[in-house]
């Protein structure tokens, strides 16, 4: 036999750790570690249009206690939450490559991008037209980013989980 192929020991050392099973894994079992980023940027775009939009109609219709985010009198736009957020992903995916980190940018990358598009209509006219005949862009173009992206996370196929992946965080 080979050193490489000498049997280990079976107690285990204490620096050793066994790594933890990723969340994502449960949710997801199956799918590739380089597909769960897109389908979570996925759901996390949709879930999040459709919570912005729940949240906003809530502040619309002038429920008690919730109320715009503003900053010295000044309403802040969810756009530019988005926007930041987009830039952090961006900035880890500078430095960060594994399974768990791109399982966590793809949702992150998801909501970003839903907090964005909600706002598309302002960002075109550079006026708040949420509300307005205008404001039916934004829905417009999430419906069809949800529809566009479903349908190709629908008809394409990643490939199988490896079994060396099933375990990577």
């Amino acid at each position: 036999m080979t050193p490489s192929h000498t049997p280990r020991p079976s107690g285990r050392s204490p620096s050793t750790r066994t790594p933890r099973r990723s969340p994502w894994l449960r949710l997801l079992p199956g799918i590739s570690s380089e597909r769960r980023g897109f389908v979570l940027a996925w759901w996390g775009f949709a879930l999040t249009f459709g919570g912005m939009r729940l949240l906003t109609w809530l502040i619309h219709i002038d429920v008690a206690g919730i109320g715009d985010v503003q900053a010295g009198g000044v309403h802040i736009h969810h756009y530019v939450w988005g926007i930041l957020l987009l830039a952090v992903v961006g900035a880890a995916g500078l430095v960060e490559r594994s399974a768990r980190a791109r399982a966590w940018m793809g949702l992150a990358y998801g909501v970003g991008m839903a907090l964005v598009v909600d706002e598309a209509a302002l960002l075109i006219s550079l006026e708040d037209v949420y509300w307005d005949t205008e404001g039916w862009v934004s829905i417009a173009l999430a419906l069809a980013v949800i529809a566009v992206v479903g349908g190709v996370l629908a008809v394409t196929r990643g490939k199988r989980t490896p079994k060396r992946d099933r375990h990577d965080g």
